[in-house]
């Protein structure tokens, strides 16, 4: 079997899981460097002070993924790094890096994709609000305005924001990640309403600015695949990936990529949230709404769902033993077919797998190796399914395995390891796993190997 041959075969990182150097060259504070430094929580008070040292060590991480024959590098930028106080000033030392950055991926013939935000947003930009100043999405235009401007001449694949699930609904309303705010539901609704803005016009000057570049976004949240193939459950999956629950609308699909990919919020979200909608003005839905070149998906697990006998869905819970990785979710390579199967249907935009991974119990071995045949066959399963999904006729680009490097991972600290390449971080040694050998020949056969 194999894939269309000008298929994208990448590996994905985030700028403060693996960059470090927080202080370093003029960078401004995130949220996450502030986050982190209250007791309780992150694991262990870990840090992404050091993480990889990849501000270091680009040059020497960027001949990895050559070596691993990687094809394409999804990373992010730092807001704060090139523009420390959110808005004015530009920090060029910052900005260079991700200059030098993308020359060095050229270099090795891997295409840069820039993700214009992963979570680590600048600190002074938050005490003045964050994303419920109503001048935030103004602020990101800015910051996006900046990046094009030195970048746009080499780098041509953007990804505006990275799972506005988690850095709305974990931060602000679970608040288990930076900075941990707990805001009433109206203004949650409206900071997710004016990250969407944010994305529009950053959409906006992406094109204005570079003529030949190419968008997307990526997006996660909860999914479901169908616990038969009975077409009653069939449709109650399809049903359960877009339906909002009240109680858990930050992390719905259709509430982030409706807007996005169809110009306008569901409707029976909207009528059940009532008062508590943001305010909408009359250009909103146009700018949120512009062509996208392709869909952005982080796809990890899913949920079983089946069919409530009055036409509706019901969640099913995994059977008892069902296998989990390191970090507790639910293996379920059904995720891939399912989940792009009905996000095609219903956006009719290419897709490209922005995340996919899994953490592993991986140590290095007496042979001086790291062994991880559990990654392996998760991986190996996924694709199988990314590929019956191909067949199928769902126009499929790209996927991004999450991560090409061990790293730091959020409020989990340095506790999971989700790399292809594990990362001593006393040492800051780096060793190619097992995965990462066996993910150079998936791509150099361009998946026949599978």
């Amino acid at each position: 079997m194999s894939f269309p041959q000008d298929f994208i075969w990448g590996a994905a990182t985030a700028s403060y899981q693996i960059e470090g150097a927080a202080y370093e060259d003029g960078k401004g504070l995130s949220v996450w460097d502030v986050f982190c430094k209250e007791p309780g929580r992150v694991f262990q008070g870990h840090s992404g002070d050091v993480a990889c040292d990849h501000y270091h060590r680009m040059k020497e991480d960027v001949k990895l993924m050559a070596d691993m024959g990687l094809k394409a590098y999804r990373f992010s930028i730092s807001w704060p790094r090139v523009i420390p106080n959110g808005v004015g000033e530009v920090n060029e030392k910052g900005l260079q890096f991700y200059s030098d950055l993308v020359d060095e991926l050229i270099k090795y013939n891997i295409t840069p994709y820039a993700t214009l935000f992963h979570w680590d947003y600048p600190y002074e930009l938050q005490k003045r609000g964050g994303w419920l100043n109503p001048d935030s999405p103004k602020w990101f235009e800015a910051y996006t305005k900046v990046v094009a401007d030195k970048l746009g001449d080499r780098l041509k694949n953007y990804f505006t924001f990275n799972e506005p699930q988690c850095f709305i609904g974990i931060s602000m309303v679970q608040t288990i990640h930076a900075p941990g705010i707990k805001y009433p539901t109206k203004d949650a609704l409206q900071m997710a309403h004016n990250v969407l803005l944010a994305h529009g016009r950053a959409v906006k000057v992406l094109r204005e600015t570079i003529k030949d570049c190419k968008i997307g976004y990526a997006p996660t949240g909860s999914s479901f695949y169908p616990a038969t193939e009975k077409p009653e459950d069939i449709e109650a999956a399809r049903q359960a990936n877009f339906n909002v629950e009240i109680d858990n609308w930050a992390f719905g699909i259709g509430w982030w990529s409706d807007p996005v990919m169809l110009g306008t919020y569901p409707k029976e979200a909207v009528e059940k949230f009532g008062e508590l909608m943001p305010e909408i003005g009359p250009q909103d839905m146009t700018l949120i709404s512009q062509p996208l070149d392709f869909y952005g998906q982080n796809i990890y697990h899913s949920i079983p769902a089946a069919s409530d006998g009055a036409g509706g869905f019901k969640k099913l819970d995994p059977p008892a033993g069902h296998p989990r990785t390191a970090i507790g979710w639910p293996i379920t390579p059904e995720s891939f077919y399912w989940l792009l199967k009905f996000l095609y249907e219903r956006y009719k935009t290419p897709i490209v797998i922005t995340e996919n991974g899994m953490s592993a119990h991986d140590t290095i071995s007496l042979d001086g190796k790291v062994h991880d045949p559990n990654r392996i066959d998760y991986l190996n399963r996924y694709l199988l399914e990314l590929k019956k999904a191909i067949d199928d006729g769902i126009d499929v680009k790209g996927y991004f395995q999450w991560s090409l490097m061990d790293n730091f991972e959020w409020a989990n600290g340095y506790n999971d390891r989700f790399g292809l390449v594990y990362v001593n971080f006393q040492t800051q040694e780096r060793i190619l796993k097992d995965s990462a050998l066996w993910y150079k020949e998936v791509i150099r056969t361009n998946g026949q190997s599978l």
